[in-house]
């Protein structure tokens, strides 16, 4: 008994924080809770006698007084194997972390792409358990976005969704990059160089990226003064294989194309592979651009054109959306990012 005592009674304190920086005790609680409304100086001498004192904010009971658990979720609609292996997930994932490093927020992470894991994520996203929630790579059938709407939770969107391309979409709050802009920027620069036959490997069509890069080829095809032929569109899923597959059925049924725009760098490092089985070399028979600026890029033979995207910024500011969200602030329910051409060999 006296032992647990002891450490009791040596436990800092909120108290002996704020003594230690000469602040008050109202001043220590707006630093840990992560609130703006403290001057540079005084978050600072906040955080040095935190830092001195071992001091460690007792969650349970602040979540008590605070009716938050500090802590947000991140729920990707793809497989393990994708998430850890696909670099545009650690992006956002880093991203995200650390935009939350400025809070005292926490962040965990699951896969609910099987139904058993999508139960189980359903059961956890409860208010009980998390302050808000982060979706990402999601399909338009998903019903978990008006799900977690239902129950009131804060939620952000990665990426928009396809349904909100429609003039009588239903509003949701979201970050994504100009994928329209960006795919017609790369299809205008195959125009330009003098391609006529360009093919397209969209993304999947129930996917706000997928349906909007298609968008942006269309429009530069149009805009060139062309009609958008359907046997130069074929429609993978962001994988590597789909990429592969898809430019093998392209050299079938259009031998003739002279370049293809891709919709993700996965998918054309796939498409690469599949033109040198066919024989054909890139840029001079046939150019490629893909979408992303994945560190593969510039590993590709030869080193991919491609279209950045800010990733880890998405990440960021999915983040800071959401807190703003939680925090009940005033600002924009959309943040849309710029994407740029990247040249390199493939065109």
């Amino acid at each position: 008994m006296t032992t647990q005592r002891t450490r009791s009674l040596g436990r800092p304190t909120l108290d002996a924080v704020a003594a230690r920086a000469g602040v008050g005790r109202g001043t220590v609680s707006r630093v840990v809770n992560g609130s703006p409304q403290v001057s540079p100086e005084a978050r600072a001498a906040v955080q040095a006698a935190i830092a001195e004192l071992g001091y460690v904010p007792n969650r349970a009971a602040r979540a008590l007084v605070t009716q938050r658990t500090d802590s947000v979720a991140l729920v990707v609609s793809e497989s393990g194997e994708r998430v850890f292996t696909e670099p545009f997930f650690a992006g956002i994932v880093r991203g995200v972390s650390s935009a939350l490093l400025e809070t005292p927020m926490q962040l965990w992470l699951a896969m609910a792409q099987s139904q058993l894991e999508r139960e189980r994520v359903e059961h956890h996203l409860t208010n009980q358990h998390v302050d808000g929630v982060l979706l990402l790579s999601l399909h338009d059938n998903d019903p978990l976005p008006s799900l977690l709407e239902e129950r009131g939770l804060p939620t952000v969107l990665g990426g928009r969704p396809a349904r909100m391309l429609h003039p009588d979409a239903q509003p949701a709050w979201f970050v994504d990059v100009d994928n329209v802009g960006g795919a017609r920027q790369a299809v205008e620069h195959l125009f330009a160089q003098g391609r006529r036959r360009i093919a397209t490997i969209a993304g999947p069509q129930d996917m706000g990226a997928g349906l909007a890069r298609l968008t942006g080829y269309r429009e530069a095809v149009r805009a060139a003064g062309g009609e958008v032929d359907p046997d130069l569109i074929a429609y993978g899923d962001f994988s590597e294989g789909s990429g592969t597959a898809c430019m093998r059925r392209l050299l079938e049924v259009c031998p003739d194309l002279d370049a293809v725009f891709v919709a993700s760098d996965l998918m054309a490092f796939g498409a690469l592979r599949a033109l040198r089985e066919a024989g054909r070399r890139v840029p001079e028979d046939v150019a490629v651009i893909g979408f992303d600026d994945a560190p593969i890029a510039r590993q590709a033979e030869p080193p991919l054109t491609t279209v950045f995207q800010p990733v880890e910024e998405m990440g960021r500011q999915m983040a800071r959306l959401l807190v703003s969200r939680i925090r009940g602030e005033q600002v924009s329910p959309h943040v849309l990012l710029d994407t740029r051409l990247i040249h390199r060999a493939s065109a």
